[in-house]
């Protein structure tokens, strides 16, 4: 989930460009994404298996804000969560992890670097036993 439109929108392009065919559902903070995964309003919730993308400053509801809540839900609590920021601060790193995500990557420049981070996801999706859904 990223609030950022660029930010966004280069992640998209660089997915599609890597040939990731996994469907790619956007949150624009914390609030939206937790009602797509729980399915609130009358939708069903987001089927597993899915990893999410997080970005720590969002409006409304922070990243580590968004980790307390999911990691507190009965439902959502073993969801896989990857930390994409641009924030490289010890402090966030810290904070992250303490609500287990399973990685943290800046975001840094775009290019290279980024498609090596979407190398390595692609390569966790691939490799790693999911939770089943439930």
């Amino acid at each position: 989930m990223d609030d950022d439109e660029v930010d966004a929108d280069i992640i998209q392009r660089a997915i599609t460009k890597q040939r990731i065919a996994n469907p790619i559902v956007r949150a624009h903070d914390g609030l939206e994404a937790l009602e797509i995964l729980r399915g609130d309003d009358g939708q069903d919730g987001l089927r597993r298996p899915y990893l999410i993308l997080l970005d720590l400053n969002m409006p409304r509801m922070s990243g580590i804000e968004f980790l307390q809540e999911l990691r507190d839900d009965k439902r959502l609590h073993d969801s896989i969560v990857f930390v994409l920021s641009s924030s490289d601060d010890d402090r966030d790193v810290l904070k992250a992890y303490e609500k287990h995500v399973a990685g943290y990557l800046t975001k840094g420049k775009f290019g290279e670097p980024f498609i090596e981070h979407l190398n390595m996801l692609q390569l966790y999706w691939r490799y790693i036993e999911f939770p089943p859904n439930r």
